[in-house]
């Protein structure tokens, strides 16, 4: 059974995931948690003041946040992500498990021409649809549109363990991004269902270091030194 971060780990860089393998690193850093924790204070964080909103890790000025979450209430998925079914929950599916960190009942919505549920079944609405969806929580920023294809993998994941648990198909997922209050829904696509089947067929075929990568990948990567890159971040070019 593969962990959902060993997925993504692999949607990014084989090789990464190969050394994170190695090295049991699985936890959240702190920071990246605290980050996470915003997810489940929106309540209180829409009429927050100035010197409160300093204080956390958001990456906005108070007042643009204050209005991005004001718009963000205006959705209809909002009430449905400050009072989720479930919160942190461990689902575990055929190939893979993981932590969910919410699972909810999705808005009414027809399911685009041509998607398909996580399960691979065919759909023109979502009257078969499951009534729960799974959110992934990033601590970091979205791109300028769309998701990154790594948190897109963990989204399929994600939604393939929880139909999986439900027996029902699951169509949706969320990728919510607390530090900007953004939050992008995901439909389960044939290329995205593809993307999150090479990374699975990539970490079953680990049994040694996958080929090396030498791109604008490796600067930010904790395991570059290890792998051999010659990449090297900005901090170690200045010391």
């Amino acid at each position: 059974m593969i962990p959902f971060s060993d997925l993504a780990r692999a949607a990014f860089c084989p090789r990464q995931c190969y050394y994170a393998r190695r090295v049991g690193e699985r936890s959240i850093p702190p920071e990246a948690r605290t980050r996470i924790d915003l997810a489940f204070r929106y309540p209180e964080l829409v009429d927050a003041p100035d010197a409160t909103l300093r204080r956390l890790p958001i990456r906005r000025s108070p007042a643009a946040y204050r209005r991005i979450l004001d718009r963000l209430r205006e959705r209809p998925v909002y009430d449905r992500l400050v009072d989720p079914v479930r919160e942190r929950a461990y689902v575990s599916g055929r190939d893979c498990h993981g932590l969910i960190q919410k699972v909810i009942e999705p808005p009414t919505a027809p399911v685009p021409e041509g998607d398909t549920a996580a399960d691979g079944s065919e759909g023109e609405s979502n009257g078969g649809e499951s009534p729960r969806a799974p959110v992934i929580v990033s601590p970091g920023e979205p791109p300028e549109e769309g998701v990154w294809e790594p948190q897109s993998v963990r989204a399929v994941a994600a939604a393939k363990a929880l139909a999986w648990e439900l027996q029902r198909p699951v169509r949706r997922a969320y990728l919510e991004y607390p530090t900007v209050g953004v939050v992008r829904e995901l439909t389960m696509t044939t290329r995205r269902k593809a993307a999150y089947r090479r990374a699975l067929r990539a970490v079953r075929s680990i049994d040694g270091p996958p080929a090396r990568v030498d791109d604008n990948r490796c600067t930010g990567c904790a395991y570059r030194e290890r792998c051999g890159s010659k990449r090297r971040s900005l901090r170690s070019l200045l010391t």
